[in-house]
């Protein structure tokens, strides 16, 4: 089997179950900067020591995301027959390690950081960032066509998993963290 088919020639791409839709369909975009997310934690992946301790945390999430953007990727009426586990407790599962970074934290997470520092929190940013793209989208779907709760739960906590990991890189580096500003709730009202 070839890898290219040419069935996308005309600006349409198949969903599962073989339903043609155009490729900028909301469906398409939505599962696309996923895709874009991955890709980027791959890249986040290599630039860590093969035996990091992040290294199983972020290959369980690469998974889940594989499982999340088949889900997104299947119609409505045929939601039934895929088969992909949904990311059931992901959320809880980035609410723990979330927990278990801020605790490890010198200083807790107060401010709003300026991306940088070095290689790794900036990789951390950019996902952080492309998770927010993807949740915006992933709403715009969810608005027009169901999104099981689970997704909606673990793609909002994973924005905040990459925060705190991009923190965590910093104070594993001993470089600081570039302050912008307090978050609003922990700012004195004048």
């Amino acid at each position: 089997m070839k890898i290219y088919t040419k069935t996308g020639d005309r600006g349409q791409t198949g969903l599962l179950g073989g339903v043609r839709v155009s490729k900028d369909d909301i469906r398409v975009d939505t599962y696309g900067t996923f895709d874009e997310v991955n890709s980027f934690i791959g890249l986040l992946r290599t630039r860590l020591d093969s035996n990091h301790s992040w290294q199983d945390k972020l290959h369980q999430i690469q998974v889940e995301l594989m499982n999340t953007m088949s889900h997104l990727a299947t119609p409505e009426e045929l939601k039934g027959k895929n088969k992909m586990p949904l990311p059931d407790g992901m959320d809880v599962f980035c609410e723990k390690w979330i927990d278990e970074i801020e605790n490890s934290l010198s200083s807790k997470s107060d401010y709003f950081i300026l991306p940088g520092g070095n290689e790794i929190s900036a990789l951390c940013h950019v996902v952080r960032t492309q998770l927010r793209r993807g949740e915006r989208k992933l709403i715009g779907l969810h608005n027009q066509h169901k999104v099981e709760r689970s997704i909606l739960l673990f793609i909002n906590r994973l924005s905040d998993l990459f925060f705190s990991l991009s923190r965590a890189a910093l104070e594993e580096a001993n470089l600081p963290e570039e302050r912008w500003r307090a978050f609003m709730y922990n700012r004195e009202e004048k």
